[in-house]
């Protein structure tokens, strides 16, 4: 559940009751994604009603659901609007995606409205910047958002999600079924286990490594940062190796992996570590690397040219098999869309309470940090480095920040 930023435990009693009394009524836009790549939508109808009974309104494009195998009917009866066309759902107030906007829908959108999604960097260009300052658009992304923890709540749901799902693909991928190896992931008495590899030990890391470790298999995490590898150790127990990012260790271990999964982390941060393509040329024929970072680059070198559009998901390179969708968690759709629409629950519950966004803003900087775009003015440096523009502090557009 989101946590807001606790700063309001600061005002005087006066602000406080002004807020209650500036409680907001959000109308909340679903337009249908591109459903052939992103199949994962932001509210289920149970949260869908509990927006509604709170006194939203939620619009939701005609058959945007079919992809969670949510009908029309049920998003109606638990209160939400259909309606026809994309441009209605993203003329809301407020728009919920999970792909970044297109330059179409920007079209769309009315000036000053407030768009939630992914960031995606690989899927944002500088003409849609553009227009989008052009309209004073508040783009706002799900993983820079983050609770009074310091940790970005999404993230952390979808990162779950993707660490669990790397393992039972892996498992599908080594088979003979799907043109592997035939191995089975874990092993048997009398065969050696299969050994898995997990490039970065951030929430993503851990939960694959503890699927992995379940089901048998030899594990071993090499990461940056040895308090991640301290804190994984301390989870999962001793039997688990761990690394800094050491070249002769990480090459020999590569030479022996069935398994490499890339869990690196790179949202707004300022060091990138990508697995050199030296590396996957010493792997074994037939091994596997799954990467669960093609929405931020990709964590290695042969992965990150499949970020351009129209490249294959799966795709063989120095006899190593490469699997790199954008967003693994869209191979289970109702589950992550379940996990996003319960962080939104609570989300726009306290953003209503406050008075909405702006004001939300004003008072959490956790959620104002989740702006790229405010007001039509890049306000995060990490996404204005991408693109060589000129980023404002946020707090200079939120008065009381």
């Amino acid at each position: 559940m989101y946590e807001p930023f606790k700063s309001t435990s600061f005002f005087v009693r006066e602000m406080l009751q002004t807020i209650d009394k500036t409680r907001a009524s959000l109308v909340i836009g679903i337009p249908k994604e591109n459903q052939i790549v992103e199949k994962r939508l932001a509210l289920t109808p149970e949260t869908t009603a509990l927006l509604v009974d709170a006194g939203h309104r939620v619009l939701i494009e005609k058959g945007a659901g079919q992809t969670i195998n949510y009908s029309d009917r049920y998003y109606a009866e638990s209160g939400a609007e259909i309606v026809e066309s994309h441009s209605e759902a993203l003329q809301a107030d407020l728009v919920l995606k999970i792909a970044p906007p297109t330059l179409e829908e920007i079209n769309m959108m009315n000036p000053r409205s407030v768009v939630f999604s992914f960031l995606q960097l690989h899927r944002l260009s500088l003409p849609l910047l553009e227009l989008m300052s052009e309209k004073r658009i508040n783009a706002i992304a799900y993983d820079l958002i983050y609770d009074n923890t310091g940790i970005s709540p999404f993230v952390t749901a979808i990162s779950e999600i993707e660490g669990a799902t790397s393992i039972t693909l892996a498992a599908e991928l080594l088979s003979n079924a799907h043109g592997g190896k035939g191995i089975l992931m874990g092993g048997v008495p009398g065969v050696s286990p299969t050994e898995v590899v997990i490039a970065g030990a951030g929430v993503a890391g851990t939960i694959a490594a503890r699927a992995a470790l379940a089901l048998g298999a030899q594990v071993k995490v090499f990461d940056e940062d040895i308090n991640k590898l301290r804190t994984i150790q301390h989870t999962l127990g001793r039997t688990l190796f761990t690394s800094t990012l050491q070249p002769n260790v990480l090459r020999n271990t590569f030479r022996s992996a069935d398994v490499v999964i890339g869990a690196f982390q790179y949202v707004n941060k300022t060091h990138f570590y990508r697995i050199s393509s030296d590396l996957i040329r010493e792997m074994k024929t037939g091994a596997l690397i799954i990467d669960l970072r093609m929405a931020q680059g990709g964590c290695f070198e042969t992965t990150a040219e499949a970020c351009l559009p129209g490249y294959p998901v799966i795709f063989e390179k120095f006899g190593v098999l490469h699997f790199c969708e954008t967003s693994l968690s869209s191979r289970v759709a109702r589950t992550a869309s379940i996990a996003l629409s319960n962080i939104f629950s609570s989300l726009f519950s306290v953003m209503a309470d406050l008075g909405g966004v702006d004001l939300f803003a004003r008072f959490d900087r956790g959620f104002a940090s989740g702006f790229y775009m405010y007001n039509g003015k890049m306000t995060n440096s990490y996404v204005a480095n991408q693109f060589n523009l000129p980023v404002s502090d946020i707090g200079l557009f939120l008065p009381r920040y």
